[in-house]
C-alpha cells in the first residue's frame, strides 16, 4: 500500500480504476480529496482569522456573504459533478475523443455560468444583503465583499471545475497539489491586502475578497494549462467547446438534479438553525460545537463518495457493472467501519470532548447528549454517502437528489420540528440520527435495484 501510495503521489497521474484490486486504489483515489477539502476549508479559516483584527463588523459582512456565494454557484457545482461523471464514463469505455469534449464543453458551461451569476451577484449585491437582515453598518463592508467575488466568479468557482474534471479522469493528487499552492498564496496576501503594506494597500473587508481571487484564478490558470497542453492526460481545446445540443441536455439532465441535491442540503442546514434557534443560547452553542465536529467527521466519507462516484462511472464505461457494484461494497464496509468507530469513540468520550470547546457545563451537557445520539448513526452516514456517490456515476444523479430530499426534507425536519413539543432539544438529535439511518437504507436498496438491473442478478 506504501508503495502504490508513493508512486501516485509522486506520478501526480491518473490511477487504473478498472483493473486489479479495487480496495487500496480507491482508498488511495480518497485520501487526496480528503486533504483537498481540508485545504479548501483554510481559505475560511484565513480569512475568518485575519477580519477577526479588523472588526466585528467585517467577520459578519463574511458571514452573510459566504451563503450568498454557495447559493450562486450551486447550479455550477451540479455542471462540474456532471462533468466529471461523463468524464469518467467516457474515460472507461476508452473514447478519448468523448472524454477532452465532456470537459471542453463543461468548462464552456461553467465559464457562462460564472458570466451569468457574477452578473446577478454584482448587480444585486447590496439588495441581497439588506434582504438577509443585515445591519447598516455591515452592509456596505458585506456588499464590498459580494461585488468583488461576483466580478471574478470564474476564478473563484473554476478550480473546483478542474477538481471534478481530474477526478472523473482518475487524478486526485495534481488538484490537492495545486490547491496547496494556492492556499499558501492566500496566506501571504491576506493580511497584505486586509491592513496594507508597503505598496498594498489597506482595503479591508474586500482586501480578503480580492486575495481569495486572486489565490483561486492563479490555481485555476495553472489548470486550465494543464487542461490546454494535456501534461496530465486529459486535455482540453477550443475546437471542443464549440456548442453541442446533445452534450448539453446530457449534462443539464445530470448537472440539474445534483445541484438539486446540494441546494436540498444546504437549505435544511438553514431549517434546522431556525429549529435549535427557538431554545436558549446553550442549545444553539451545544448545536454548533457537535455540528463543526460532526463536519469533521464526514470528512471521510465524502471523499469516498467521490472517490466511488469515479470508480463507478470509468467501470461502468468499462462495461465492468460488476466491479463497479464490488466497489461500492467494498467502499461502504470500510467508510460503515471507519466511521463507527468514531461514533463508538464519542459514545464513550462525549464529555470530555465537549469540554475542549467549552467551560459551560450546561453547553456540555447538552452538547453530549447530541454528540452521544449522533455518534450512534456515524457508519450510517457513511454508507449513504457512499451508495449515493455510486449512483451518481451510474448517471443516476436524480435518484441521489431523490433520497436527499427524502431523509432531509421529510424524515429530518419535520420530526424535529413536531417532536420538539415532547422531546423538547432531545427530538432534534434523533432526528438527525433518523434521517441518517433513512438515507442509508434508501441509497443503499436504490442502489442495489440498479445494480441488479445493471447485472441481471
Amino acid at each position: 500500500m506504501r508503495k502504490e501510495l508513493t508512486e501516485f503521489l509522486e506520478s501526480g497521474t491518473k490511477i487504473d480504476l478498472t483493473s486489479g484490486k479495487i480496495g487500496k486504489p480507491l482508498l488511495v483515489l480518497s485520501l487526496p480529496v480528503i486533504i483537498t477539502n481540508l485545504l479548501q476549508t483554510a481559505y475560511n479559516i484565513i480569512d475568518v482569522f485575519w477580519l477577526g483584527r479588523v472588526s466585528t463588523d467585517a467577520l459578519a459582512a463574511v458571514g452573510f456573504v459566504f451563503p450568498v456565494i454557495f447559493l450562486l454557484i450551486s447550479l455550477g457545482i451540479g455542471l462540474s459533478i456532471a462533468g466529471s461523471i461523463l468524464v469518467a464514463q467516457n474515460e472507461g469505455r476508452g473514447d478519448g475523443e468523448r472524454v477532452e469534449k465532456a470537459a471542453s464543453q463543461t468548462i464552456l458551461y461553467i465559464s457562462v455560468f460564472s458570466v451569468f451569476t457574477g452578473l446577478v451577484g454584482y448587480f444585486l449585491a447590496e439588495t441581497i444583503i439588506t434582504f438577509l437582515g443585515a445591519e447598516e453598518s455591515v452592509i456596505p463592508l458585506a456588499t464590498g465583499y459580494l461585488e468583488i467575488i461576483s466580478l471574478g466568479m470564474i476564478a473563484y468557482f473554476g478550480f473546483s471545475v478542474f477538481s471534478s474534471l481530474m477526478r472523473g479522469y482518475g487524478d486526485t493528487v495534481t488538484p490537492m497539489l495545486i490547491m496547496g499552492g494556492s492556499v499558501l498564496l492566500n496566506m501571504v496576501l491576506d493580511p497584505l491586502l486586509i491592513f496594507g503594506w508597503s505598496v498594498f494597500p489597506e482595503l479591508g473587508v474586500e482586501g480578503a475578497a480580492l486575495a481569495t481571487l486572486i489565490s483561486r484564478g492563479l490555481g485555476f490558470a495553472v489548470g486550465l494549462y494543464i487542461l490546454f497542453t494535456g501534461v496530465k492526460g486529459l486535455s482540453i481545446s477550443l475546437e471542443r467547446m464549440k456548442p453541442d445540443i446533445d452534450f448539453a441536455r446530457k449534462t443539464l439532465s445530470l448537472g440539474v438534479p445534483a445541484s438539486i441535491e446540494i441546494m436540498t442540503r444546504a437549505l435544511s442546514v438553514n431549517a434546522i438553525l431556525f429549529i435549535v434557534g427557538m431554545f436558549a443560547t446553550p442549545v444553539v452553542a451545544a448545536y454548533g460545537i457537535v455540528i463543526r465536529i460532526y463536519s469533521a467527521v464526514y470528512l471521510p466519507s465524502i471523499a469516498v463518495s467521490r472517490g466511488v462516484e469515479t470508480m463507478t462511472g470509468q467501470n461502468i464505461g468499462a462495461e465492468k457493472p460488476v466491479r463497479a457494484i464490488e466497489a461500492n461494497r467494498i467502499a461502504a464496509r470500510y467508510t460503515f467501519g471507519i466511521l463507527t468507530f468514531f461514533g463508538i469513540f464519542c459514545l464513550l468520550f462525549a464529555t470530555p470532548v465537549l469540554g475542549l470547546f467549552s467551560s459551560d457545563p450546561e453547553v456540555i451537557g447538552i452538547g453530549s447528549e447530541f454528540l452521544m445520539i449522533l455518534g450512534v448513526s456515524f457508519g450510517f452516514v457513511g454508507i449513504k454517502s457512499t451508495y449515493n456517490g455510486g449512483l451518481r456515476g451510474l448517471g443516476k444523479t436524480a435518484s441521489a437528489a431523490l433520497i436527499a430530499i427524502v431523509s432531509l426534507w421529510l424524515v429530518r425536519i419535520p420530526f424535529a420540528y413536531f417532536s420538539i413539543s415532547f422531546l423538547g432539544e432531545t427530538g432534534i438529535w434523533i432526528a438527525f440520527a433518523l434521517s441518517n439511518f433513512t438515507g442509508a437504507t434508501l441509497a443503499y436498496l436504490w442502489f442495489q435495484g440498479k445494480g441488479k438491473k445493471l447485472t441481471g442478478k
